[in-house]
């Protein structure tokens, strides 16, 4: 097998430039959130726009463009891409505002916040809006790609 072939595949590009605009995009979007440069959004499992929704929203729809959308990896991929989105709004969310409320209690009961390593992550999950944002970025990467190859 030709290693450079892994560079002709058109979904895993798909895939890595909806996930490398995503998680590029979360840097401006805090900004204009919080007014503060958070170069370690880059990083980060939450934030907007959700790059775990638009990496697989981005390499369904190329399934279903490059290959049918009555291919069966097609319908797996939608599958997966569903429960992916769903848990990143849903599962993943509740999970940081519980980790959210364990270091408040934790802070109150210690007096005075040392912060440490192991307190636990926050943002984990995103907001329904995050979500979406990864949807149409998701679908976007796909079709320009597509109009750019086809």
């Amino acid at each position: 097998m030709n290693l450079l072939a892994i560079f002709q595949n058109k979904v895993l590009i798909s895939v890595m430039v909806g996930w490398l605009l995503a998680q590029t995009l979360k840097i401006p979007t805090e900004y204009i959130r919080s007014r503060k440069w958070m170069w370690a959004m880059f990083f980060a499992a939450g934030g907007m726009p959700s790059s775990h929704t638009a990496l697989m929203v981005a390499g369904t729809l190329s399934v279903g463009l490059y290959y049918g959308f009555d291919n069966p990896l097609f319908a797996i991929a939608a599958g997966v891409t569903m429960i992916i989105a769903h848990d990143a709004a849903g599962v993943r969310r509740q999970a940081g505002k519980h980790a959210e409320r364990i270091n408040l209690l934790f802070d109150e009961l210690l007096h005075g916040h040392m912060w440490s390593e192991d307190e636990l992550k926050e943002i984990i999950g995103h907001t329904p809006l995050e979500v979406i944002g990864g949807i149409i970025l998701g679908l976007l990467v796909a079709i320009v790609q597509w109009l750019l190859w086809k």
